[in-house]
């Protein structure tokens, strides 16, 4: 019976660790992100854990005038039952993001395998009471805990194995002759400069983009590893960051000799520790860049306007509000995308685009200002402009069920949400916006959700917040701004708002959605 209890306990804990490696991944693989989750989560695991807690002790209580042999018959009866229960409700379960079973999170699960049946073959070699309801309890706090010992183990071989693929990634980009590298960094719009940036300059040269929000080292070495190709003239890379240093590395590794900074702001504020931090590093993508190459900053925002630049690299700027070299006017949205005039050195360029919204103009303008310093002419720009593809999940419009929706799903920004509510306020039909909020903001989270909401009267006609608990602030803006609160919802999971929305809307309407939580923070 010891056998098929120890079997039983190792099934029951397959779920519970599966969700504990889930969190993890969704938490870069960070132990201090992981642990501070952990910790803003705790109310409601600990509710459900504290449920299950109840239950074993209650029933331990009850067992303890029984011989341990029958202790033993009641725990492989908990154990099943709660086997299939944690079974039966995985497998009716739906992810934002479900987990993925790269070699990284395989080598973790080989790792906390070994650690799990070490500990629980210890604990049924020492045949005891205490012990049997204990196998038990781990069977659903165990993986949790188990992820930092696991983290300390695989952390070095990780690092190892990254560094490698690291230097081949450094060796190719280095005996790739005549390549020319562009670095983008910002805290917002970097991804959507990437791709306009690539459209624009694909009518000159042959361009490497990196896909998706491919913007981490490895993400950037895979894409140099698998992708980049000796047909190659330009490689547009995206750098992201949420640490200090994280510039300066991507630098260091791509070597860039022209760079853009998009915008600055309170993204990842929870990790930068200070809007200071987060301003110097994103900087560091022009100050680091060689003496002989190329620099292009938003004028428009205020934390790089301000900031001292320690570099004599040549620079450019764009924006709208602001004596930039490169501006842009009589700016006109609709529903089949954006119409503008591009400003410089007193010539005037009228531009189309199927990009919605003034920061994809903003967006437009740094890399119309890449491509004017690598002389591609106003003619190939306008093509460039004209043809290029609306960028997924950012402001991207879409027919679903033959609504028309605002596709802004990817980590809302304080710029990017006051955009896109501008953006809606201009389309025809009730206007409706889905959110769960923006997160990642460090202290000033709670601020920016709830001046979100107040912004939403006079823009939106009904609003439906997703996840009660992270929404407070919007709700809390709404109802300051005087909002009408009856066409306000709140619901628990987006399946329920996408019900919603086609209960409310017709195909005259247009649906604004505004942010899409992974799993880890959806609640």
């Amino acid at each position: 019976m010891k056998v098929i209890y120890f079997l039983i306990v190792i099934l029951a804990c397959l779920v519970p660790g599966k969700h504990a490696l889930h969190m993890f991944q969704q938490n870069r693989y960070e132990v201090g992100r992981y642990t501070s989750w952990i910790s803003e989560n705790v109310e409601g695991g600990a509710k459900r854990a504290l449920i299950t807690t109840i239950v074993i002790i209650a029933v331990a209580v009850s067992c303890m005038r029984l011989s341990v042999e029958h202790v033993l018959w009641v725990c492989i009866g908990i154990g099943l039952l709660l086997s299939i229960v944690l079974i039966l409700r995985e497998r009716k379960a739906s992810y934002i993001k479900p987990l993925v079973y790269s070699d990284r999170v395989k080598r973790q699960i080989l790792v906390m395998a070994v650690l799990y049946l070490l500990i629980q073959l210890w604990l049924l070699y020492r045949f005891r009471r205490f012990n049997l309801w204990l196998m038990l309890a781990l069977c659903y706090f165990g993986p949790w805990i188990l992820i930092y010992p696991m983290a300390w183990i695989t952390g070095p071989i990780e690092k190892r194995v990254n560094q490698g693929y690291v230097n081949d990634a450094k060796r190719i980009l280095n005996e790739h002759d005549g390549l020319i590298t562009i670095g983008i960094t910002g805290s917002y719009g970097k991804t959507t400069t990437k791709n306009i940036m690539g459209a624009i300059l694909s009518e000159h040269y042959n361009t490497l983009i990196t896909p998706a929000s491919y913007n981490t080292p490895m993400g950037i070495t895979r894409t140099v590893r698998e992708l980049l190709k000796p047909i190659h003239q330009v490689f547009v890379c995206e750098m992201g960051a949420d640490h200090v240093g994280d510039i300066t590395y991507l630098m260091n590794f791509v070597a860039p000799s022209i760079g853009a900074v998009t915008s600055i702001g309170p993204q990842h504020l929870s990790t930068f520790g200070t809007q200071e931090n987060i301003t110097k590093e994103k900087m560091q993508e022009i100050e680091l860049l060689p003496k002989d190459g190329f620099g292009v900053i938003n004028l428009d925002n205020e934390l790089i306007r301000n900031y001292p630049i320690q570099s004599s690299v040549q620079v450019a700027t764009y924006g709208l509000h602001t004596d930039a070299d490169y501006t842009a006017k009589d700016i006109v949205y609709s529903p089949s995308g954006t119409t503008f005039t591009v400003v410089y050195q007193g010539e005037e360029h009228p531009m189309e685009t199927k990009l919605l919204g003034e920061l994809n103009v903003l967006n437009i303008l740094c890399s119309i200002a890449v491509a004017r310093h690598l002389e591609i002419s106003w003619e190939s720009i306008r093509k460039g402009v004209r043809q290029m593809k609306q960028v997924e999940h950012r402001l991207e419009q879409r027919i679903i069920n033959g609504r028309m929706f605002i596709d802004d799903a990817f980590n809302s920004n304080p710029s990017g949400s006051a955009m896109a509510l501008e953006v809606l306020s201009m389309m025809p039909g009730k206007r409706v916006v889905v959110t769960p909020g923006m997160i990642e903001l460090g202290d000033r989270q709670e601020t920016v959700n709830r001046e979100f909401g107040a912004m939403m009267k006079g823009k939106a006609d009904e609003v439906i917040l997703v996840g009660s608990h992270q929404t407070e602030p919007i709700y809390e803006g709404l109802r300051l701004s005087g909002f009408d609160m009856d066409h306000v919802t709140v619901v628990d999971r987006v399946v329920e708002a996408f019900n919603l929305v086609y209960q409310i809307t017709g195909g005259e309407d247009t649906i604004l959605l505004e942010n899409d939580l992974p799993d880890a923070f959806n609640r």
